[in-house]
């Protein structure tokens, strides 16, 4: 059996608790190993290639973990997406994957009928996940069973989980943060608490037994936002607060320290490196916030010509089908990052800039040119350039500019309402910019500074979703 389905075979075989949710659902072990050899003998029963990709719906639901161990028990390789993406975000997944089958708790759809190529670098291979690029098109990250079973025992030794813990999990499961603390915490025996649709409100029903909870710092912000110093959500039993997708800053880690005084563990990775390359601890705190802090076990890292760039042997196989990217994305063995960054006078790593335009926007990387080609399919759009815009809230918003066809009338709601088929409401622009052009630079190409710009000297006629 592959390295991580046996890991997740063994938690759910000896767990003591149920798998639960803050919507109210619960699945005992039992259950969802039952799951599992059912998906595993549906996808068994068509004849197909050793190691094929198969689509994961998922919604952070308890089930979804037995539908994954089904997959990896049949020798398949998930493909995780979220229950709710768009039909168009499906389609382009099952076209760049080749995939015939999507399978979620209530059973197994073919959606594609050829087989899909032969490929060497999905051998032993557990995941593809996608995620956003600087070319606007997605890439699809191939991870190791054995690699990411890897940074496991690392994150294992680094966190101290322990079977005692309540862990309660806001990630969704269709992303690297949200898959690890899962396996960790059902690894360790730990009860996981799953919440679906991350609002307040869901929170606060899982915070009053939480003794640890992942999140980004989007989430935090919003959990703390309407939380007076006297009266901040209540999490009495909280000892361990993991965050990471994107730096927390020394103003927040301040506002959560008043909210709780458990240990923060401020974590730095990509999908590419397998996760948590760095960790900011609570031994370097508060006077190493801002910063990464230092490389987990493994990890070795340098700094050339500014860029951030990790060796791990923890890291992805690939990209998908892509192997000049592969091989263009590592230099003598350093993943290059693309973020910018500089030693602190204290030996931590601390982020200084992206050397792409990627906009983290509540712990979500969007290729800002992926939404300028969407909104370019739309009929009457004649041109759009997006750029990320910083937010007290969410690390960054997104602004759009939009040039109508000649004739055409726009208006933000309107686009909104049609990005909404078309994609995740995550990658979808905050504010849009209606005008007669874009805005160009010296050199008289689309300059994205200048739609940031935008956001500190705005037109009375820019309509905001």
């Amino acid at each position: 059996m592959a390295p991580l389905a046996e890991l997740l075979s063994d938690a759910l075989g000896s767990a003591g608790h149920p798998i639960e949710s803050t919507s109210g659902e619960r699945a005992e072990p039992s259950a969802l190993m039952a799951l599992a050899a059912q998906v595993a003998d549906e996808l068994s029963l068509h004849a197909g290639l050793p190691d094929e990709p198969v689509l994961v719906r998922m919604g952070n639901r308890p089930s979804d973990l037995g539908t994954l161990l089904g997959v990896w028990q049949a020798g398949a390789v998930a493909v995780p997406l979220h229950v709710s993406a768009a039909p168009a975000t499906v389609e382009r997944l099952q076209r760049r994957t080749q995939a015939r089958f999507a399978v979620d708790p209530d059973g197994l759809r073919v959606i594609a009928r050829p087989l899909p190529p032969s490929r060497p670098l999905l051998r032993d291979a557990a995941l593809v996940i996608f995620t956003s690029g600087s070319t606007g098109e997605p890439k699809g990250a191939v991870l190791g069973h054995a690699r990411f079973a890897g940074k496991l025992d690392v994150l294992d030794a680094q966190l101290g989980l322990r079977a005692d813990d309540v862990v309660l999990l806001p990630l969704q499961l269709n992303f690297i943060f949200g898959l690890w603390v899962s396996l960790l915490a059902l690894r360790r025996g730990a009860r996981l608490v799953l919440v679906p649709k991350f609002s307040r409100d869901a929170m606060e029903r899982g915070l009053g037994d939480a003794t640890a909870l992942a999140g980004v710092p989007s989430m935090y912000r919003t959990l703390l936002a309407d939380a007076s110093p006297g009266a901040p959500p209540s999490a009495p039993r909280l000892r361990m607060l993991l965050t990471g997708g994107e730096v927390l800053a020394p103003t927040l880690a301040t506002t959560v320290r008043r909210f709780t005084d458990a240990a923060i563990y401020d974590l730095y990775g990509l999908t590419e490196t397998g996760s948590c390359d760095f960790c900011l601890a609570p031994a370097d705190q508060p006077g190493g916030f801002g910063t990464i802090g230092r490389p987990t076990a493994g990890v070795d890292f340098r700094i050339a010509e500014s860029e951030l760039q990790v060796r791990t042997p923890y890291g992805m196989l690939g990209y998908l089908d892509d192997p000049d990217l592969t091989q263009t994305s590592f230099s003598d063995g350093y993943f290059r990052t693309g973020d910018l960054a500089r030693l602190s006078p204290s030996g931590n790593v601390e982020l200084i800039g992206r050397a792409k335009d990627i906009v983290s926007r509540g712990g979500h990387k969007i290729a800002p040119l992926e939404i300028d080609n969407l909104l370019a399919g739309h009929p009457a759009v004649a041109a759009a350039l997006c750029a990320g815009v910083p937010d007290e809230r969410l690390g960054e918003v997104i602004h759009a500019v939009v040039v109508p066809r000649a004739g055409a009338r726009l208006d933000g709601v309107a686009l909104r309402d049609w990005l909404l088929a078309r994609t995740e409401r995550f990658k979808v622009p905050d504010v849009f910019h209606i005008r007669d052009a874009l805005p160009v630079g010296s050199t008289g190409k689309a300059d994205r500074r200048a739609v940031a710009a935008l956001a500190h000297h705005p037109t009375p006629h820019d309509p905001s979703s």
